[in-house]
């Protein structure tokens, strides 16, 4: 069984390896990945790993090795788990490898829960699989390049407007060419009654396609920092770079009303130590806003709401969106490296498939 290791202290470090496939347990059963996507958003989970947890998911059982989570679908191929028949095909998070043994838990809607050990302690969003049926590849692609990222964008926009926008007349959105930056971009300028300016902050080589999506109001580069309007805002920061944030928090100051930390593409320029002006950046968990709505509004509504958010961005993708599909295993290490070093286009979607 091939997978693809990362070097967690250097993370475009990055190399394949072959093991050999464990035999399974009572209860257990062994998915065969079909397809998945790779966007900044494994760069994240590779920089967080150990502080949020996700080399937890998928070890590998080689010190300094890790596993890169990912999205996408894959199929029953060996099954000792009456509940979960050969040949079900599941949407959900894997390790970028060619297969994963769950223990699965099917629930009456036919949704399935990994239930190993050493998954029972990490957020359950991570660990529920969803059926697909017979889906075709173009759709499996776009619903791994564009759901987790934009159910981070809805509930970004969720949260900000639970909190009523902590009083602001402007939000700015760091990263605003990621496709999680993107999203809430266009999440917000949907907000009922919106009495905010929608800034986006981007490279001066992204200015032009962030523009032309025409989701902000404004579109700044990092070097026009100081063209922030001082007024009362709240910065979502998808970068992470150090920099960045520290310009800005001292530019805004006081007017800086609250500063959420998302994601890390910027990884190589992330730097928590840095003191920064006004106030304290806080870490905003996207499933800690699904359990808060699953407690308000009951499991299905919050499920509901991102699944239709997703689909009304989804239809628009092929106006921005370019997906290349790879072939096997071993090009992920590649394109991996070329999201972490930041060289990768935001008009592109990159799509590892196995099959």
């Amino acid at each position: 069984m091939q997978r693809i290791l990362v070097d967690q202290q250097k993370i475009t470090t990055v190399m394949q390896n072959d093991v050999t496939p464990a035999d399974l347990h009572p209860r257990e059963a062994r998915i065969a990945l079909e397809s998945f996507a790779l966007t900044a958003n494994n760069v994240t989970y590779a920089a967080s790993g150990f502080a949020i947890g996700y080399w937890q998911f998928f070890p590998s059982g080689i010190a300094g090795q890790g596993i890169v989570p990912v999205w996408g679908v894959g199929k029953v191929v060996e099954s000792r788990n009456e509940a979960l028949a050969v040949g079900t095909r599941l949407y959900g998070f894997y390790p970028m490898a060619e297969t994963l043994v769950i223990t699965p838990e099917v629930s009456s809607r036919g949704n399935v829960t990994d239930v190993a050990s050493h998954r029972s302690q990490l957020p359950a969003v991570y660990n529920r699989y969803v059926p697909v049926g017979d889906t075709t590849p173009d759709q499996d692609h776009i619903r791994a390049l564009l759901q987790p990222l934009l159910a981070t964008s809805y509930l970004l926009s969720d949260w900000l407007e639970d909190n009523s926008y902590f009083g602001a007349k402007q939000v700015i959105i760091g990263s605003a060419s990621s496709k999680t930056g993107l999203g809430l971009c266009k999440y917000l300028a949907e907000a009922k009654g919106r009495g905010f300016k929608i800034v986006g902050l981007t490279s001066e080589r992204n200015r032009s396609f962030v523009q032309g999506l025409g989701a902000c109001d404004q579109v700044l580069s990092y070097d026009e920092i100081t063209q922030l309007a001082h007024a009362p805002s709240v910065y979502v920061d998808m970068a992470g770079n150090a920099a960045v944030k520290a310009a800005l928090h001292k530019h805004l100051a006081e007017d800086l009303k609250h500063s959420a930390a998302v994601g890390i593409s910027h990884w190589d320029a992330f730097n928590p130590s840095v003191e920064l002006d006004g106030v304290k950046p806080e870490f905003f968990f996207a499933p800690a806003q699904i359990a808060k709505r699953r407690k308000e509004w009951g499991a299905g509504e919050i499920d509901r709401r991102i699944t239709d958010a997703f689909m009304r961005l989804a239809r628009e993708a092929s106006d921005w969106l370019t997906v290349t599909v790879h072939s096997g295993l071993s090009a992920a290490p590649q394109v991996y490296a070329g999201l972490a070093e930041g060289t990768a286009d935001p008009c592109e979607g990159h799509v590892i498939r196995l099959v």
